[in-house]
């Protein structure tokens, strides 16, 4: 392995502003990188080599001249399959949109080129984020770079896997029920779930709309902090944007890092304090609340009693939404079509290009959804399910009058062997029994390396108040600078 793909996103951004490494030579390492391991981790479902050595080359050229650039310009990330990048393949893990090239730039995607970072290429995902394992991937599983028998988690384990085999520092991923958090718990690496509507959700493949969020996969608090502040921010083109600055969440990472938590309160969710989880992840949250206690912070029990609801409700709410937004892939606008051979109705194409196109999850989710929606039962259970969520945002703003922010696990488990749960989706469901709350929410959450479980990850999820994100970051870096660094076994 190049001593270059070791470098954190911050370290790399500093060698390139002292041109002690060229955009290119940074990349160059980075796609070498890629081409030695990708047959054992299948990360990326493209990777445009020509594209990535293109826009490095245009890196250097302006430092050269002298043009100011962005702390990251230079620096290489992986994107995952869901977010539109103009001219380069968007899948969304489906083989509905096989080959199909957006004619646009997401906003996130947009803000990422601006920055100058180095886009290496489009990450595997679970179709339609649909997932918590990337085994339902229209294209094949991602392994784990830590044991390449398991899971990398889902939707987004392509993004955390490449960030943990060292293909890329920097990773886009999307959290709708943990989706950035849980690939991150049990790969050893850092995801972070932005404030909704802290990031822009335009370009976004929309599997749930009110739930939907991206934010950045690192190696370190820092790094992600470092892709916040460049993705995030107000996007007049979405609607549910929210017209504030992003909170500076460099200046909290950097802060945490000192060690030093006075006079932060911790809150402890009584309801996840380890109930539920395997005994060597219970172990590791109390270990690491313990870090954060000899760094001064104070901990106190929250309890949040309709947490234990946020499952089912998540379940009906995520279908509902996706069934109504998945509804455009007709066959008709773009993408996959089958069986327009002259003679069929557009009801009947529509019907086989579904069939044809959509996984066994993504057909479970839309019957679902569709289902919850339907007259006659909309009210006995979308409309319940959104009311769960006003009692679940209630409990947050009751446990946030007694704490700064709220700890828990990222999940139950650490990463579970391929194939072991695909027969029964609700084993697979329970891995985002900690994250949903959240999601429901709507606030911001991370997961944070916190030791090891039977040689495997595990994390600690740390949970702050909407438009608080640098609470989080603050006490993520601070347990990170207590912590020993986790490093994954070599390829």
């Amino acid at each position: 392995m190049s001593d270059v793909t070791k470098l954190t996103a911050a370290e790399l951004g500093r060698k390139l502003a002292a041109k002690e490494l060229s955009a290119v030579e940074v990349a160059t390492a980075h796609l070498d990188r890629i081409d030695a391991v990708e047959g054992k981790v299948h990360a990326f479902l493209h990777v445009d080599r020509a594209g990535a050595l293109a826009d490095a080359k245009k890196v250097d050229d302006a430092r050269a001249k002298g043009d100011e650039v962005g702390p990251l310009a230079g620096v290489p990330i992986a994107v995952k399959d869901v977010i539109t990048t103009k001219g380069m393949p968007t899948t969304a893990g489906s083989k509905i949109l096989e080959g199909w090239r957006p004619p646009y730039d997401a906003t996130i995607t947009t803000r990422m080129r601006e920055a100058g970072l180095v886009m290496l290429g489009k990450t595997n995902m679970d179709e339609f984020a649909m997932g918590s394992s990337t085994e339902y991937s229209a294209y094949g599983p991602t392994y784990n770079p830590w044991d390449t028998s398991r899971i990398p988690g889902g939707s987004g384990g392509g993004s955390a896997a490449a960030v943990a085999a060292y293909e890329a520092p920097l990773a886009i991923g999307t959290d709708t029920g943990g989706s950035i958090r849980q690939p991150a718990a049990v790969t050893g690496t850092v995801g972070a779930k932005p404030t909704y509507g802290g990031t822009s959700r335009y370009g976004l493949i929309a599997f749930s709309s009110s739930l939907d969020t991206p934010g950045p996969c690192a190696r370190t608090v820092e790094d992600a902090a470092l892709l916040h502040a460049i993705i995030g921010g107000h996007d007049p083109r979405d609607s549910t944007s929210i017209p504030q600055p992003v909170p500076d969440v460099v200046a909290a990472a950097r802060l945490g890092a000192t060690g030093d938590l006075s006079g932060v309160r911790l809150g402890l969710v009584k309801e996840f304090a380890g109930d539920g989880a395997e005994p060597g992840v219970a172990a590791a949250y109390r270990e690491s609340v313990d870090a954060l206690v000899k760094l001064g912070a104070e901990v106190v029990e929250v309890s949040c009693p309709n947490f234990k609801f946020a499952l089912p409700a998540y379940y009906l709410i995520a279908p509902s939404e996706c069934s109504s937004n998945l509804a455009r892939f007709d066959g008709v606008r773009f993408g996959l079509r089958s069986g327009d051979d002259g003679n069929r109705s557009l009801e009947e194409v529509m019907q086989l290009t579904r069939e044809a196109g959509f996984g066994p999850e993504v057909k479970r989710r839309i019957i679902l959804g569709t289902y919850a929606l339907s007259a006659g039962y909309y009210d006995a259970y979308y409309g319940q399910a959104q009311k769960v969520r006003t009692l679940i945002t209630r409990d947050f703003e009751k446990a946030f009058e007694a704490a700064d922010v709220l700890v828990a696990p990222t999940t139950p488990f650490v990463a579970f062997p391929l194939g072991s749960r695909t027969s029964d989706p609700y084993q697979m469901y329970l891995a985002d029994l900690y994250t949903i709350p959240s999601n429901l929410y709507g606030g911001p959450a991370i997961s944070v390396p916190a030791g090891l479980s039977e040689g495997l990850p595990v994390g600690l999820q740390i949970m702050a108040p909407t438009m608080a994100d640098d609470r989080m970051y603050r006490v993520a870096a601070a347990l990170e600078s207590a912590l020993p660094t986790l490093t994954p076994p070599a390829l």
